[in-house]
């Protein structure tokens, strides 16, 4: 008892099937290491219960983390999540080998750590859901999408042409079905046997739509968090916006808009912000070799280029900048691209955080000359409807 009562801070190693952790004084001196076994869901929980209310607790943002975030929560303990390259470079830059017992005594030094280099936003179970239904949803898309090149494959195999623009429409999927009828001697007998065994799984909506309509409502008004992600959820159903995956996705990923301090941190994230990799190169003369970054959400950064995408097709500013950026789309065409992206998270950024309306000709600033042409009170249009993508 008189242990526990010293601790400060505890840091532990999560595995598949079990928990190190390590126990460390206000003084960053060993106490303890304790084995949790995550078959006993009972006894683990009773073993968080015993360690003293409040206590940090820091672990690294591994596959699962989650559940265990919930069970310190549930102990009153304060969990922390640490970044696991940052982990890793941290210990190889010591030196240390790497073990069950060293990651875990590591981690339990990155309390004394000023500033928190090495802590990421632990997010909460709601916007875990989120991301659990997103990854649900792009998971079936890949595997609808591997059965629809496998049913093309087979007509392309046997010679046969179809003019159908959706093969997998109304009369598309009228086609298939009268290919692997009993009397249609077109295709071989395995060939009908493999097409007939894929076509279920593709004549109706299937368990796709099933996961679409969860996102729908997330994604409508009432469903999204907070004040700013309601008005930025309300633009999904817009004709020219960003429809419910995209929306769906941006929710989802950025999670709370609070946790960036400004939007290029929100940029730096999704991938877009250009770096330069030009040491050696003379101060006065532009960066070289400037590129993306690689570390951060790669799912925001499809969402992002594609609301891009639309918005040059939709024109206005969004095709002038694209325009600027590539030469009229000569050159440098992925570039422009990123470019557009970029500003649309500043906006996104915008109408979440601030919780007001896109508006397509910006405000004049204060004591500007300027006149523009405002819209009534309440006419504002959200931040999907300048980007114009196509439900």
């Amino acid at each position: 008892m008189e242990t526990l009562q010293k601790v400060s801070h505890i840091g532990c190693d999560l595995h598949k099937k079990f928990t190190i952790a390590t126990a460390r004084d206000a003084q960053n001196r060993l106490l303890w290491r304790q084995r949790l076994e995550h078959a006993d869901r009972p006894r683990l929980q009773a073993q968080l219960d015993t360690w003293p209310k409040g206590t940090p607790v820091i672990f690294e943002a591994s596959f699962g983390w989650g559940w265990f975030a919930d069970a310190v929560q549930a102990a009153q303990l304060e969990p922390h999540l640490a970044s696991s390259r940052k982990v890793a470079a941290w210990r190889e830059a010591r030196g240390l080998p790497k073990s069950n017992r060293v990651d875990a005594d590591l981690l339990s030094e990155l309390w004394g750590q000023q500033p928190r280099w090495w802590e990421v936003w632990l997010a909460p179970p709601e916007v875990r859901d989120q991301r659990e239904w997103l990854r649900y949803r792009m998971a079936l898309v890949r595997i609808q999408t591997g059965l629809k090149n496998r049913i093309h494959a087979v007509l392309h195999r046997h010679g046969l042409v179809h003019e159908f623009a959706d093969l997998f429409g109304r009369d598309g999927r009228r086609f298939l079905s009268l290919l692997v009828g009993p009397r249609d001697v077109t295709l071989p007998d395995s060939a009908r046997a493999t097409l007939k065994g894929q076509l279920p799984r593709r004549a109706g909506a299937g368990p796709g739509a099933a996961a679409d309509r969860p996102g729908h409502t997330r994604v409508s008004p009432n469903g999204a968090t907070g004040p700013g992600g309601r008005a930025f959820a309300a633009a999904a159903p817009a004709r020219r916006g960003i429809a419910y995956v995209l929306a769906y996705t941006l929710l989802a990923e950025i999670g709370r808009i609070e946790r960036f301090p400004n939007y290029k941190h929100l940029a730096s994230y999704s991938l877009l912000a250009p770096r330069a990799y030009d040491s050696g190169e003379p101060a006065e003369e532009p960066p070289q070799g400037r590129h993306v970054g690689h570390v951060g959400r790669r799912t925001l950064k499809w969402a992002f280029i594609e609301a891009a995408r639309g918005a040059v097709r939709h024109g206005g500013r969004w095709r002038q900048m694209y325009d600027r950026r590539t030469d009229g789309g000569q050159r440098n065409r992925n570039r422009g691209y990123i470019a557009v992206a970029r500003e649309l998270a500043h906006l996104v950024d915008i109408v979440w955080r601030k919780d007001v309306a896109y508006m397509e000709e910006p405000p004049p600033r204060p004591g500007s000359r300027r006149r523009t042409k405002r819209s009534r009170p309440g006419t504002g249009q959200p931040v999907a409807a300048m980007v114009g993508v196509a439900e």
